[in-house]
């Protein structure tokens, strides 16, 4: 009875922070107690205004990682039509790497923003930044040029609207989390597939130099829109904005989650940018190889909501790691044998509900090892140690081109592989989580408010483990390796 009074007692404001009623307020007798109170009680809405974040997350994405999937429409017409004659095909796969690669490294200087001005700030100082990079690129006429505004404007103004945004969904939901974070990140393969089909478009009716200025403005106009709407729970969650905690890296899982994310980036920039200039490499048009491009990203923005709502019922690290691996198994059977415009359409459809696995369910993935309260400390060191593949992932597909045959071939069994070590990382951190969850025999219940209330750094352990062991050594290399092999949702 009590206990159903208590609960009748708390009322939840609209940013979804506890308040507790005036029956329970007036009881107390020490106001800092109680404010203490209401910050442990704090409860994720698990919906409400969280859906109109995730359509204003969904659309930013759209508008940052969606129109930088296009570029490789650009690169297949600077390819093809030699649009900066001194430059070479190396050069031009640089550029799309390093959109990518400035968007990651920015992150720990955008976490810093975030931490001093909010996020506000930080995402229309990224609108600003993106939409320079654009119109500069309309009016570049040499490839140094197309470097600083393709590539490290946009990058630099990307960077800042995915980190002011990537966190901000997992705030607002708790057992729907993983489903709501995949629907903002179904936004970018949405966006891939309309910038995809557009810029090819926009390129052959207008030129190159219009079709810049037409995304920029598009581009800048939703995003201010959506910066407008937006809103955190960076309070009511207690978030920790550290740009780069290096203790963190005395955490094996955290290891293995940047693994996962390394060898993911190795295969899946190479599929995003190589597939459009591979179309035309088994004699189909441009034309259809932005279509390819397109179906790509419509695969991803298809998939992803599907991966995240499985994912709540069928284990986030579980779900994680089965379609990494079916990324991989895909580039392998199909991929290499895919020669016909019918059969390429298939795999890009297919390969794309799972391509982006990284990017749809990181969040949640990352809140199941270090907590929903470190997890934009966490999130940041995770963006630098992805830069080095999204760089040279592109750059290194080029240069496994053979000059005869099946030109593609070594850099689609490097896609493959690639993938499948990323799941291994993926496989090997399922086994530190159920071992994990037997140490601490913990119910559904309580295991999301463990994932909202860990917090390594502010609890300041020395060993900077989630929980003291109670177990030897021996003993828990035992549960590990049973882990890899036992059936648990994770």
């Amino acid at each position: 009875m009590n206990k159903e009074r208590s609960n009748e007692n708390i009322n939840f404001e609209r940013d979804g922070t506890v308040s507790l009623a005036s029956e329970k307020t007036a009881g107390t007798s020490d106001p800092e107690q109680t404010q203490e109170d209401v910050k442990v009680a704090d409860v994720p809405p698990d919906g409400g205004y969280g859906w109109v974040v995730v359509a204003c997350v969904a659309l930013i994405n759209g508008h940052t990682w969606g129109l930088n999937s296009s570029y490789g429409v650009f690169l297949a017409h600077y390819l093809q039509h030699n649009t900066f004659p001194s430059a070479t095909a190396l050069e031009y796969a640089f550029i799309g790497g390093l959109s990518i690669s400035m968007a990651l490294i920015v992150s720990p200087l955008a976490t810093i923003c975030m931490r001093v001005y909010g996020t506000r700030v930080t995402l229309f100082i990224g609108i600003a930044l993106q939409t320079a990079g654009l119109l500069g690129a309309s009016w570049t006429n040499q490839i140094w040029q197309l470097f600083l505004s393709q590539g490290i404007a946009f990058g630099v103004g990307m960077g800042c609207l995915f980190v002011a945004s990537v966190g901000l969904v997992p705030q607002w939901f708790d057992k729907k989390r993983s489903f709501a974070n995949s629907i903002a990140a179904a936004g970018s393969g949405i966006g891939g597939l309309v910038y995809s089909l557009a810029s090819n478009a926009m390129i052959q009716s207008i030129g190159l130099g219009w079709a810049f200025r037409v995304l920029a403005i598009l581009s800048c106009a939703v995003n201010i829109i959506c910066t407008i709407l937006v809103r955190d729970r960076n309070k009511a969650v207690g978030a920790v904005h550290i740009a780069f905690d290096v203790k963190l890296f005395k955490r094996i899982e955290f290891l293995l989650l940047i693994g996962w994310g390394f060898f993911s980036m190795l295969g899946y920039v190479v599929l995003l940018f190589s597939l459009p200039n591979y179309a035309k490499s088994i004699g189909l048009t441009a034309k259809q190889g932005s279509v390819i491009g397109a179906v790509l990203n419509l695969g991803q923005g298809m998939g992803r909501p599907f991966v995240g709502y499985f994912s709540d019922a069928f284990g986030r690290i579980n779900m994680a790691g089965t379609c990494t691996f079916l990324a991989g198994l895909f580039s392998l059977v199909i991929w290499i044998f895919a020669k016909s415009y019918g059969v390429l359409i298939f795999f890009a459809l297919i390969v794309g509900t799972v391509a982006g696995t990284f990017w749809a369910t990181i969040g949640p993935v990352g809140a199941e090892v270090v907590g929903i309260k470190i997890l934009p400390s966490a999130l940041s060191i995770v963006w630098l140690a992805i830069v080095l593949p999204c760089t040279f992932s592109e750059p290194i597909a080029l240069e496994l081109r053979t000059t005869t045959g099946d030109i593609y071939l070594h850099a689609q069994i490097f896609t493959g592989f690639m993938y499948i070590g990323a799941a291994l990382c993926a496989w090997f951190l399922r086994a530190w989580k159920v071992k994990e969850l037997e140490e601490m025999n913990l119910s559904g219940e309580k295991r999301e408010q463990e994932i909202r209330d860990n917090d390594a750094v502010l609890r300041a352990r020395p060993d900077l483990s989630r929980h003291a062991s109670r177990v030897s050594t021996t003993q828990s290399v035992k549960k590990a390796t049973k882990g890899l092999w036992a059936w648990q949702r994770v």
